[in-house]
């Protein structure tokens, strides 16, 4: 194999393997990655702005009994620490929300032994008479397979339910490494990888839009990497004609402060901020079918996040107004609606406020200005 033949074979927008992708992740410049990268998403995103959006991550319940092996966040069932929001407290968190601009929850939350479908129909139904502008991107495939379980149902009936009760988009976390080798060791009480696309697979059916995401840098290896990006790029070949399906591809490094993985297993984050600028290219040129790609900047901070602008990103995602799970395994970064603008601008890139759908947003006329708290 050739670099050069296999980056002229991906700005033909043909689908690279799983060897080929390796192959050009390890042996490629940078410089070439790059290039290749943002001549992709010139063409893919022609509009030439980078997108952001204001929403907020509310955590139905911290209580789970999956127990990965990065996740500082749950609480197994019966902890003094275990909680499911009441519905106060998501009214409080909305309505500050719109305040600040933003129109949607991300609603994510653990394996909670009790919570079952009528719970999140109830919830949701809730929610959507409370706040009839509210849009609930919510959930995500290990939750719906979680839930699906406790209900004796299935995936088909339980996506539908939930999107007839008001859920308009789903997430994707619980991604991580779509090999069962990876999942076994780091999140083994999580579905596997063809339940975790199976389950996408049915929404994109139903019409519901998805995202797609990755966790590295922990106990996979880089062709494990790039099997992930090639099954997702098949399950976006899949979706029904006039479906979008993934409508972008979120990368992320494994934060490891005070994991499990970390503690017992002696497993950090050693990714470089050249590796993540790779994975990020890598995620343009293997995914010629995902229009969206979106840099983390809660993980890897504003000026690698603002590097992968030119190197394929065209999404700098969301100011977050809360998260909770990745901060609690150390992630560092914040942005209030005016940093992240000023940071696109510095970038060279215009800024553009969009909602889920990547429709674009005017900016609120009236809104509050986010105030960090470190």
């Amino acid at each position: 194999m050739k670099t050069s033949e296999l980056l002229r074979k991906a700005l033909r927008f043909e689908s690279l393997s799983v060897e080929e992708g390796s192959f050009l992740f390890k042996n490629a410049s940078l410089a070439d990655l790059m290039a290749v990268a943002d001549e992709l998403r010139q063409i893919q995103v022609p509009h030439g702005k980078v997108t952001w959006i204001i929403d907020r991550n509310v955590n139905t319940t911290n209580v789970c009994i999956a127990n990965c092996k990065f996740c500082n966040f749950y609480r197994i069932p019966g902890h003094k620490e275990a909680y499911v929001t009441d519905i106060e407290t998501y009214k409080r968190k909305i309505e500050e929300t719109f305040r600040y601009g933003g129109e949607q929850l991300l609603l994510q939350g653990g394996h909670h032994p009790d919570l079952d479908l009528n719970y999140y129909v109830s919830l949701f139904r809730e929610l959507k008479k409370l706040f009839p502008k509210l849009k609930l991107h919510a959930l995500g495939p290990p939750e719906v397979a979680h839930i699906t379980k406790i209900s004796k149902s299935t995936h088909r009936e339980v996506l539908l339910a939930l999107k007839n009760a008001g859920l308009d988009s789903m997430p994707g976390p619980g991604a991580e490494i779509l090999t069962d080798r990876v999942r076994r060791l780091i999140s083994k009480g999580k579905c596997g990888s063809q339940e975790w696309l199976d389950i996408m697979r049915e929404a994109h059916k139903i019409g519901l839009t998805t995202s797609a995401t990755m966790m590295f840098g922990h106990v996979e290896t880089i062709e494990e990497r790039f099997e992930h990006l090639v099954k997702l790029r098949t399950v976006q070949a899949e979706k029904p004609e006039g479906a979008v399906g993934f409508l972008n591809f979120i990368p992320w490094t494994f934060q490891d402060v005070d994991t499990l993985l970390a503690r017992i297993r002696g497993v950090h984050n050693l990714t470089t901020p050249e590796e993540y600028i790779r994975m990020i290219a890598m995620s343009r040129i293997m995914l010629p079918n995902v229009k969206n790609i979106q840099a983390s900047w809660l993980t890897v901070g504003k000026q690698i996040a603002q590097i992968c602008l030119h190197a394929g990103a065209n999404d700098f995602g969301s100011i977050m107004i809360e998260e909770n799970v990745v901060s609690a395994a150390g992630a560092p970064h914040r942005f209030t609606a005016n940093g992240i603008q000023d940071a696109i601008r510095e970038a060279g890139f215009e800024p553009q406020l969009r909602n889920q759908q990547y429709e674009f947003r005017k900016m609120p006329e009236v809104m509050e200005e986010q105030v960090i708290d470190y």
